[in-house]
Order: C-alpha cells, then sequence, then structure tokens
C-alpha cells in the first residue's frame, strides 16, 4: 500500500472524481427519467453523490442491450483465451488503480482503507485474473467406447446473467460472480446494493478500457425493490446470481416463477458456529481468531463468527481473552490506516444491531463487554459487543445480526457442542478447534454447513468453492465449481 497516513487518503480523496451514472453500453449514463437518489458515507454521514435510480424501463433497455451483445458474438463466440486475456487486462487496471479503489469502497461502505486494500482488493484482483488464467484450460467431455457414435458433453454460456450483490464487499462479491460468468461467455447486469456502487461502477469502467466489448458488462443503479426486481423479473434474463439476506432471496425465488423459471443461485446469511475444544493447539490463536471473526467488517459479513462454543473447561479463559481482543481494537474513520474497527454501513443498520444488543440485555444472557448506546462523533459506529450465558434457542443465537456482536454458548461434550451447532437455520459457515484428528474429521463431516475450519477461520482459495446449505443458500462461488451456474450442458450424438 503507498498510502500510509490519514492526509493522503485525504488528498487521493479531494483529486478522486466520482462516479456519477450508471455503467451502460460502455459509458456512463442518467435514469430516463433523471431520477437520482442520493449515496450517504458512513464515515461521516456526508452525501457522496447522487446516483441514477433505475425504472423497470431502464432495467428493459439494460437486459436487451447485453442479450444483443450476447447474441452478436462479439464476446460469446471469441476463443476463450482472447475473453482471458481481456480479464487479465482488467486485473492488471484494477491493480494499477487499487489506490482508488480501496478509498471508494471505504466512502461508500466505512470499511478500514487498509482492509480494503489488502483484503478486499487483492481478492478482487486475484479472482479475476484467476478466472482469466483458467479461461482456455477447460475441457468438453468425449465418452468412450462409442464405435458406432461420437457423444461430446459441451457447458456453453447461458445469455444474459444477472447478478445482484450486497454492500458488505461491494468489490469482493461481484469479483465472484462477474469473471466466472464473463470467461464462460456470457453478459452481466450487475446490480450493486444501493449503498455501495461507487467501487462496481469504476471497476466496470476499467473493464472497458481492458477491452471489453460494450454491453458485455452493465451496470445498473437503483433500490432493490424497484431496480432489482424489474431485474430479477425479466424474460431475457437467463439466471441469476444473489449474494445477500434470506429474505430478498426468497422473494427473489417468487420472481423467477413469475417470469421464465430462471435458475436463482443463492448466497444468503449466516450464524457460524466457531467451536473451541480445551486441546485447540494453540489456544492464544483460537481467542485471537474468535475476536478477528466477530469484528472483521464490523461484524458484517455473513460468515461472521457470530456463534462461539466453547468447552466448559476453558470458557472463562476464552471469554476473557475476546473481550480483551474485541475492547483493545481502535475505532475510528476508516481512512485513518491505524483504524481497525469502521462504522456499519448506514444509520439504519446501526440502529438494528444497537437495538439487538439493547434486545439481548433484557435476557438472561449477560452482556459483558459492549454497549446499546452509539459511539460518540460522526459516522456510525458500534462498540463490539460480547454476551455470556446465551441458550441455544434464544434470538441471540438464532437471528443473524450482521454486526460486531458474538454470542458465547458453553457446551461439554462433542455431541452437545454439534447439536448447538447444527440448531440454526442457517448451514454457511463454521469452524472447530482441536488437536485431536479423528475428532476433526468425524465433527467437520457432522457440521451441517457448506464451509468448515479446522483450526483456523475464514481461509481460502480461489480454486476451493465458497457457499451453503439451508437458509444460507446454494452452489458455490469460486473455483472452476463457479462456472457451473452460468453454462447450460448439452450433450451432442453423432451416428458414426
Amino acid at each position: 500500500m503507498k498510502l500510509t497516513q490519514l492526509d493522503d487518503w485525504l488528498k487521493l480523496r479531494a483529486n478522486v472524481n466520482l462516479p456519477g451514472g450508471m455503467w451502460i453500453d460502455g459509458r456512463s449514463a442518467g435514469a430516463e427519467d433523471g431520477a437520482t437518489s442520493p449515496l450517504v458515507s458512513p464515515r461521516d454521514g456526508e452525501i457522496l453523490t447522487h446516483l441514477p435510480a433505475a425504472s423497470a424501463h431502464d432495467v428493459a433497455k439494460a437486459v436487451r442491450s447485453a442479450r444483443a451483445a450476447f447474441d452478436s458474438g462479439v464476446w460469446s463466440r471469441i476463443s476463450p483465451r482472447e475473453r482471458g486475456e481481456t480479464l487479465i487486462r482488467w486485473a492488471d487496471l484494477l491493480e494499477e488503480h487499487r489506490d482508488e479503489m480501496a478509498l471508494l469502497i471505504s466512502l461508500e461502505m466505512g470499511k478500514p482503507v487498509t482492509v480494503a486494500w489488502n483484503v478486499e482488493m487483492k481478492t478482487t484482483i486475484g479472482l479475476i485474473r484467476w478466472y482469466g488464467e483458467l479461461a482456455d484450460k477447460l475441457m468438453d467431455e468425449s465418452p468412450r467406447g462409442k464405435g458406432d457414435a461420437l457423444a461430446l458433453v459441451t457447458r456453453e454460456p447461458m445469455g444474459v446473467v444477472a447478478a445482484i450483490t450486497p454492500w458488505n464487499f461491494p468489490m469482493t462479491l461481484s469479483a465472484f460472480k462477474m469473471p466466472a460468468a464473463l470467461v464462460a461467455g456470457n453478459t452481466v447486469v450487475l446490480k450493486p446494493a444501493s449503498q455501495s456502487p461507487l467501487s462496481v461502477l469504476r471497476a466496470a469502467e476499467l473493464a472497458s478500457q481492458a477491452g471489453l466489448p460494450d454491453g458485455v458488462l452493465q451496470v445498473v443503479t437503483g433500490s432493490g425493490p424497484i431496480t432489482g426486481a424489474a431485474l430479477a423479473s425479466d424474460d431475457d434474463v437467463a439466471t441469476l446470481t444473489f449474494t445477500g439476506s434470506t429474505e430478498v432471496g426468497k422473494q427473489l425465488l417468487h420472481y423467477s416463477a413469475d417470469s421464465n423459471a430462471k435458475p436463482i443461485w443463492l448466497e444468503l446469511g449466516g450464524k457460524s458456529p466457531n467451536i473451541i475444544f480445551p486441546d485447540a493447539p494453540d489456544m492464544a490463536e483460537a481467542i485471537s481468531v474468535a475476536g478477528w471473526a466477530i469484528s472483521f467488517n464490523s461484524g458484517q459479513m455473513c460468515t461472521a463468527g457470530s456463534r462461539l462454543l466453547v468447552h466448559r473447561d476453558v470458557h472463562d479463559e476464552v471469554v476473557a481473552g475476546v473481550a480483551d481482543y474485541l475492547g483493545a481494537l481502535r475505532i475510528g474513520d476508516p481512512l485513518d490506516p491505524e483504524t481497525q474497527l469502521g462504522p456499519l454501513a448506514s444509520r439504519r443498520h446501526r440502529d438494528d444491531v444497537l437495538a439487538e444488543i439493547s434486545n439481548g440485555k433484557q435476557t438472561e444472557a449477560t452482556l459483558v463487554l459492549g454497549s446499546d448506546q452509539p459511539v460518540d462523533g460522526p459516522g456510525w459506529f458500534v462498540e463490539p459487543a460480547v454476551f455470556t450465558g446465551v441458550q441455544a434457542d434464544d434470538r441471540l443465537a438464532q437471528h443473524e445480526i450482521f454486526g460486531p456482536v458474538v454470542s458465547v454458548l458453553a457446551f461439554d461434550d462433542e455431541d452437545e457442542a454439534i447439536n448447538i451447532a447444527n440448531n440454526s437455520d442457517y448451514g454457511l459457515g463454521s469452524a472447530v478447534w482441536t488437536s485431536n484428528l479423528s475428532r476433526a474429521a468425524q465433527f467437520s463431516r457432522r457440521l451441517d454447513a457448506g464451509l468448515v475450519w479446522v483450526n483456523c477461520y475464514e481461509e481460502g482459495d480461489y480454486s476451493v468453492p465458497f457457499g451453503g446449505r439451508k437458509l444460507s443458500g446454494h452452489g458455490g462461488d469460486k473455483s472452476v465449481h463457479g462456472l457451473e451456474k452460468f453454462t447450460s450442458m448439452k450433450t451432442t450424438w453423432m451416428a458414426v
């Protein structure tokens, strides 16, 4: 990271022009009726800019254009190598503009700029480059043993892919979807969250500079109930991929049923159990990672370790250590490189999180760290909170708060830990800390979750899938498996 001081980032802020329109057909565009919505920064409540509020008519035009681009073959029928080279050039441009991209992320959703630079943009650039390098290395199938016929099994692009992404990781979660859909030969219409569209809009502009043909990547801005609903209901959208809330995910399934029955791929909420046994190989590491797992991105993470399951033999040690870790975090301006905990993404979300803390105080659980009052000063900050004495069926253990609030649940043995861990409508992330190899292997199999980390948390690679089960959704992002939802399988049988 080239900029290491708050003043450096403030100077960059003064010199960066914020995107002011949607990205349609390779250029910035407004809504046809001129409607706009203010974009407010959680850093200080400042109105950053006004962006178009796309109507159903605007969405339809964007989708028609994406369909025309797909049908023209300007992207779908060029060689995989050419598509891959374009994605790699795009990744290179994002690397070149990494400071600017990190600034936009920090301004729009409050993520500390160091995290935006070191984590979010690293993952974004890496994923786009990984799919670009994968482009010409995929193989179709030709089953053997057919003396009188030739059978081919091919994967073909779907057409127009709609992607709806959330505000907590505006670039990373868009990168979970865009490069996989594009490298498969599709065109994409992406609707970022209304709270955090700036970085995605700038990324789309850089994609055009990298050589992505006009109409292949469209970005529409606006509200979920209008813009998102129109995109999900459009008959020319071949498939839709979504990351966001469980409630919205369910609604998207209705939109599909009421339109062309398009496949809907969902990555939804989570209430991830982080389970610590007394034989954790490094208890100090387990404790610090437990603190990180609920405070990273201010707890605004679907895989946040929001349920901390601790064996009674080490319960007090772990609680004290996690409270010390969280209490020492530096809360402040997300543009200050020294800041460790930024604001929540909106005033409304901050108030919702504080209400959950307040409600938790009315139960038999004990608040050992934190407050249900906002942090003084500008911006929408919340102190990290730790509840002990939480029961498995309590709201604190069942509801996704999506903030820096951890519920500690005690257990006595493996069976009790499994029962508590799997007692959730969600099934996304999970972790187990133990030195016992047999326990690690067997316990991981018993956890009802799409992701299991052993003696670590939130680890992964571009080559392994990310996804959940139950109300956490279905289908995987990342890896070769991430291409499956953006392609249709075709069997061709040739008589010889």
